[in-house]
């Protein structure tokens, strides 16, 4: 359950590379060190397996507040992968940030 103020960060995601490739690998190896950044809480990597859409992967993560929220994406952990994994390798993503009611 999702703790009052926090935020749920979630990103389904379909890469460029063929699937079980090593620059696949490469790709989530790098997203799993997201979890390393300061704030960053319930962090998981995760495998579509619905025919329902396109998407192959899913990243789920918590961050407390929104203070903590800001601080993951400013970190330059996190705008590095951003700037060198996510846009030249991802094809397409869809980014959902949800508060409980």
């Amino acid at each position: 359950m999702l703790d009052a103020g926090a935020i749920r960060h979630t990103v389904a995601f379909t890469l460029r590379h063929e699937p079980g490739s090593a620059a696949e690998n490469a790709f989530l190896e790098a997203a799993e060190l997201l979890a390393e950044i300061p704030g960053v809480e319930r962090f998981e990597l995760l495998r579509e397996v619905s025919p329902k859409n396109d998407f192959r992967f899913g990243i789920s993560m918590e961050l407390a507040n929104d203070t903590a929220y800001a601080a993951y994406k400013a970190h330059p952990d996190h705008v590095r992968f951003v700037e060198e994994r996510w846009l030249p390798e991802v094809v397409d993503f869809l980014e959902i940030d949800y508060r409980a009611r």
